[in-house]
């Protein structure tokens, strides 16, 4: 008989908070009904510098098939918080969770980028990526690294080796969902053998508190200049006083003549 459902998100606080608000934000689009093409990453929109879709697209998802599934599969790589004695735990979870999060987004550009600049694939500028599934895979590939005994259990019932899960999850929703993003599932693998190999360390509570913050300055400031979203108290004033007289100079001949205008009170506004 296993734990109750109490003791075991005690046991995974991190992995419970990602799924209540990967939930939340599904809860909320169905009730907008907003689609997947106002929250996702393109190729298009990023160039627009719609950099702020890299985090919407990774925690939006469009189905609750979709949703079901990757929460289900990281239900199960939550384990990740319980190792803390193999150098992983709590920390480590929420430290590269922000490393795929980031990362896996900007391969998935970076992949589009080259097929439609070098290959001449046009179709890739258009194509939308939404979910999670770029840090499940990821997830799924450091513990198959990490601790390669263990199981990935999906939907409660299906057990998988958690040493050929990221394959073998990744052939499974190609056949099973035509229209999963193959790109964004294998840039989330590729993420995870970087971490999981050290090629990406040195993560410590500090830098994550760093890249957090650069994060959330990134998406907001993305998400005002953008239009997405009007953030009018970002706005800056100028430090000159319009009250006051301008001065230039004027070329006149060899030299330079100082003049000075006064500027209309009542004729700008402040912002």
């Amino acid at each position: 008989m296993g734990k109750p459902l109490f003791y075991e998100i005690l046991e995974k606080p991190a992995t419970s908070c990602i799924i209540g608000l990967c939930c939340a934000i599904w809860f909320y689009i169905q009730k907008k009904n907003i689609g997947y093409s106002h929250v996702g990453l393109s190729y298009e929109t990023a160039i627009e510098g719609h950099h702020w879709r890299i985090i919407t697209s990774a925690l939006s998802h469009i189905s609750v098939i979709h949703l079901v599934f990757n929460m289900s599969a990281l239900w199960s790589l939550g384990v990740v918080e319980q190792l803390g004695h193999m150098g992983m735990g709590v920390e480590f979870y929420l430290q590269y969770t922000l490393v795929l999060v980031v990362l896996s987004g900007g391969l998935v550009l970076g992949s589009y980028h080259v097929l439609i600049q070098r290959f001449k694939l046009e179709y890739f500028r258009r194509v939308t990526a939404v979910g999670y599934s770029c840090v499940v895979f990821g997830w799924m590939t450091i513990l198959s690294v990490k601790q390669p005994s263990s199981k990935l259990e999906l939907f409660g019932f299906l057990s998988l080796p958690i040493s050929f899960a990221p394959f073998e999850s990744l052939i499974f929703t190609s056949i099973i969902v035509p229209q999963a993003s193959f790109l964004g599932h294998l840039s989330g693998i590729i993420v995870g053998y970087a971490i999981a190999w050290g090629v990406i360390h040195g993560m410590t509570n500090y830098w994550a508190v760093s890249m957090l913050g650069w994060i959330v300055l990134v998406f907001v400031f993305s998400l005002k200049r953008s239009g997405a979203y009007d953030f009018s108290f970002l706005e800056i004033e100028p430090v000159t006083d319009p009250s006051l007289p301008s001065v230039r100079f004027l070329a006149s001949g060899n030299g330079r003549t100082l003049q000075m205008s006064a500027l209309p009170v009542g004729g700008s506004d402040l912002v």
